[in-house]
């Protein structure tokens, strides 16, 4: 099995959003553009949009640079099978004609489960216990260790840990690609050089920086908070509060 793709419409499947709808927000003197795709019956966005600028008024605003897209996207069945993910940072997002760095995170099916396995590598240890930390109940079975997707876990691997990691693959890239070096490299040339470093090393960086975030802003008293729930809100944004309400399982 693939993901398809379509040989009329050069869209990278993530691109491809339906029924969705757009709420901007202004945080730190920032302008983010919100674009929420609507669910599945037994799916939901995990984060609220006052829990992501809740989050996003703590980021250094230096470190917001051009991006201004998040993007909470509904995955089709396949692509929750063949390509899991939390989130993802996309340094070209193809959305209505333009092409600009955008953070995606993905709805949960509340009838899904994860899996581990049980034969970790090192990288692999540490995110299992990263998991377990953020409150995914594990079982051990002959193959793998399972966990059903639940609301509140979820949101707190994808709203304290994915949100600050992406940010930090962008500071990264920023460092080595926006901004000149003193070697006089051109932007396809610091390009280059960013793509070819090794996948650890981008996911070291992006690791240490939401550590940092989440060590400082916990040791505050910041972080964790309850999710934030404006249902007014949510209904003057046109949005779907169904998306955003589900706790318990249809």
């Amino acid at each position: 099995m693939v993901i398809p793709s379509s040989w009329h419409d050069a869209k990278v499947f993530y691109e491809r959003l339906e029924d969705y709808k757009i709420v901007i927000r202004n945080v730190q003197g920032h302008p983010f553009r919100f674009v929420v795709e609507a669910t599945r019956e037994s799916c939901l966005h995990s984060c609220t949009i006052e829990d992501l600028c809740e989050v996003l008024s703590f980021i250094p605003a230096a470190d917001f640079g051009d991006l201004s897209l998040i993007v909470l996207r509904q995955p089709k069945r396949k692509e929750e099978l063949l390509n899991p993910v939390w989130g993802r940072l996309i340094y070209s997002f193809e959305f209505e004609g333009m092409h600009e760095p955008a953070i995606i995170l993905e709805a949960i099916d509340l009838k899904g489960e994860m899996k581990q396995p049980k034969k970790q590598r090192l990288e692999q240890q540490r995110e299992f216990q990263r998991l377990q930390q953020d409150g995914h109940a594990f079982v051990e079975n002959k193959r793998h260790f399972t966990a059903k997707l639940q609301l509140d876990s979820t949101r707190q691997t994808q709203l304290f840990r994915t949100l600050p990691h992406e940010f930090g693959h962008y500071v990264h890239y920023c460092q080595v690609v926006e901004t000149p070096g003193e070697e006089g490299l051109n932007w396809n040339q610091r390009w280059e050089q960013y793509y070819a470093l090794p996948s650890e090393e981008k996911e070291r960086f992006a690791h240490q920086y939401a550590d940092r975030f989440n060590q400082q802003l916990r040791e505050k008293g910041l972080f964790p908070f309850p999710r934030i729930l404006d249902e007014e809100q949510i209904r003057k944004d046109g949005l779907s509060l169904e998306d955003f309400k589900k706790i318990t399982l249809p």
